[in-house]
């Protein structure tokens, strides 16, 4: 409706998890955070990285955000390794509700867990979240602090969201540039469909982000 005469050509940035820049504007905050944590726990202290969890149902399906999220985890983890930081860490996933089935562990229950467990400190990174909102600044900071103080944890400290953090926008211009360098390429995982029941909706999207992609490569 807003085109009627399809006069828009569309590109879409796809895959950018494991960006270098991105990698290093996630350490920034996260080494921040390490750094404010007491001398006697600053080494031992667990990092959970936190994503939205998934019902099972599109786990199954064989949504690949399971993955992707899991391997931003790891090219962090190994730049927090190259900078000195050696903390243990788990991937753990909030935000569920209703009455399925979700990916867990439930950062909920991890954070009642390590508490139980004895530790007295933990670092939050909302992982799969570049700005702030409800679901840093509500559920991690007050809901999962109010948890955390209940479990006897003395020092919650969660990272930063990226948001404005300059890094981060340098690493968002750094992407825009290498896709338009590139030639607006149209990624081939984007294209390719889920190997379990593909709804219709995903399917039309697939199809016709397809089609801009075919329609942009013969325009230029």
């Amino acid at each position: 409706r807003l085109d009627p005469q399809a006069t828009l050509q569309w590109s879409f940035i796809d895959r950018w998890g494991t960006h270098p820049k991105l990698i290093s504007a996630f350490a920034d905050r996260i080494e921040a955070q390490i750094k404010q944590l007491t001398d006697d726990v600053r080494h031992t202290t667990p990092i959970l990285f936190s994503a939205h969890s998934l019902p099972l149902n599109v786990v199954d399906r064989g949504d690949p955000y399971v993955a992707e999220v899991g391997g931003t985890v790891a090219y962090v983890v190994d730049e927090l390794r190259r900078r000195g930081i050696h903390n243990p860490y788990r991937l753990v996933w909030q935000s569920a509700v209703g009455p399925l089935r979700w990916l867990g562990p439930q950062t909920e229950s991890a954070i009642k867990s390590y508490g139980s467990a004895g530790y007295t400190s933990l670092v939050m990174v909302p992982i799969a979240f570049t700005s702030d909102h409800i679901e840093t600044l509500f559920e991690l900071d007050i809901e999962y602090g109010e948890v955390a103080e209940e479990s006897g944890i003395t020092q919650f400290l969660r990272a930063e969201a990226l948001n404005d953090h300059p890094p981060f926008i340098d690493a968002l211009a750094t992407i825009v540039k290498e896709h338009i360098d590139a030639g607006f390429p149209t990624s081939s995982q984007l294209l390719l469909p889920d190997p379990g029941n593909e709804s219709e909706q995903t399917r039309i999207t697939r199809e016709w982000i397809a089609a801009q992609g075919q329609r942009l490569a013969t325009s230029i």
